[in-house]
């Protein structure tokens, strides 16, 4: 499994959410407790983003898909100049203003919502709250918007969505969330395909086929005795010229990752499983349960027994 395909699938994600909406211009929506993911794609017109503290507005045409993470509030409306209209808070819509008041949501089919014209907007959401510590490593990854253009890979994906936003049939949740998934994946193998020189180190890392094959192998295996040594010689380089290519690809050094990645895997069990500590050591590649600890504390400033109570009480999400 590459590193990619590893986060998602191990990143808790829960309450997927899809819908469809249908908006005549002037429409401005602002989403003030947002998940921690969301994605936003222009079915028809034009459309801005806007997040809160940036300079400018984000422009979308049509096919275009923007990830947006690690901010609990956004606007997206058809143009930088329309003003606050709605809000949406607690998934209920309210009239933008001091008072807040409820507005209607019209429902067109299925989990469609707003009014049809031949000139309206048609903008599709789906949105994840991530929970837990390889989550929050996941949205560390992302900036807070990338805009993927419209392309021949995401477009057949929002065709299923808005065509399934409009049924009510059987099983309708299950398919939405599949589908939400195969976009998110799509858009984000489309946004690290560009090489802009702007990406962050993991897209350029799983470009790269000797670093990636190396975080493929921490992520797969991170319970073996790795050393520099061991990796370099398991993708065909001196131990000197991986190490020095990993720090630079990746952005630090290959035990380094490594070790990070073992405590986030940790956190992770010792937050979700009742475990044993020494189970959980063992899973991460510590078959001392006191080198474990000990280690877990510098990450986490907290043993392992008294930040499983403390996450645990709190149930900590991200």
């Amino acid at each position: 499994m590459d590193v990619l395909s590893d986060l998602l699938f191990r990143a808790h994600a829960a309450d997927a959410q899809v819908r469809q909406l249908i908006h005549p211009p002037p429409w401005s929506m602002t989403y003030a407790d947002a998940p921690s993911l969301t994605l936003v794609a222009t079915l028809r017109g034009p459309a801005s983003v806007r997040l809160p503290g940036a300079d400018a507005t984000t422009r979308l045409e049509a096919g275009d898909v923007a990830l947006i993470s690690r901010t609990a509030r956004y606007t997206i409306a058809d143009s930088p100049d329309t003003p606050e209209q709605y809000i949406i808070r607690n998934g209920h819509k309210y009239i933008a203003g001091a008072d807040e008041v409820p507005a209607d949501h019209a429902g067109v089919a299925g989990r469609t919502f707003g009014a049809d014209s031949p000139e309206a907007s048609i903008m599709l959401r789906g949105a994840y709250d991530l929970r837990g510590d390889v989550a929050a490593r996941l949205l560390d990854m992302l900036p807070e918007l990338v805009v993927v253009p419209a392309g021949s890979r995401t477009a057949p994906v929002l065709e299923l969505l808005t065509r399934e936003a409009r049924l009510t049939d059987p099983g309708q949740d299950a398919v939405l969330r599949r589908l939400l998934d195969l976009l998110l994946v799509v858009a984000l193998r489309e946004w690290c395909a560009h090489g802009d020189a702007s990406l962050p180190a993991w897209c350029r890392a799983l470009a790269d086929p000797a670093i990636g094959n190396a975080l493929h192998l921490l992520h797969e295996h991170p319970e073996l005795p790795w050393t520099v040594g061991k990796l370099a010689a398991e993708v065909g380089m001196s131990r000197a010229m991986f190490a020095a290519r990993f720090a630079a690809v990746v952005g630090e050094p290959p035990i380094s990752y490594l070790t990070n990645w073992r405590m986030t895997l940790a956190a992770d069990q010792l937050r979700d499983t009742t475990t044993p500590i020494a189970t959980v050591a063992k899973n991460v590649g510590y078959h001392d349960p006191f080198a474990f600890s000990v280690a877990f504390k510098r990450a986490r400033n907290a043993t392992p027994s008294s930040w499983r109570r403390g996450n645990r009480a709190a149930g900590a999400t991200v």
